[in-house]
């Protein structure tokens, strides 16, 4: 497996982690279907909320969060709909949010988290 595959799978397991802390139930996670993949689709308190999980080993490149566009949020937004329908949810309330885990490799440490982008 390569380097940025082993760091993407591990900030995906701390935001999880991190997400279970604030009270919200991991419903999926990387998800597949022909549009795209969500990283962790949550329950937060009845929202239903597809979250985008960004691990970086430093800001080189920006912060992390600059690599969601708009582009990349209304997919999001579709995949997320998309999930609910495959899944037999029909209406109630929904969001996409953005997790940033940041810190050199092995030591990944730093969670942000945005709420409700899209």
């Amino acid at each position: 497996m390569r380097a940025k595959d082993r760091l993407g799978q591990r900030g995906e397991r701390l935001a999880e982690d991190y997400l279970r802390s604030q009270g919200a139930a991991i419903l999926d996670r990387n998800w597949r279907c022909r549009d795209g993949e969500l990283d962790i689709v949550a329950d937060d308190a009845g929202v239903l909320v597809a979250v985008e999980v960004k691990a970086r080993r430093s800001w080189d490149f920006g912060h992390p969060f600059e690599a969601v566009d708009p582009v990349k949020l209304g997919r999001l937004v579709r995949l997320l709909g998309a999930w609910a329908a495959a899944h037999g949810i029909r209406g109630g309330r929904r969001r996409v949010d953005v997790i940033a885990v940041t810190g050199p490799a092995g030591e990944l440490s730093r969670i942000e988290h945005l709420r409700g982008v899209a």
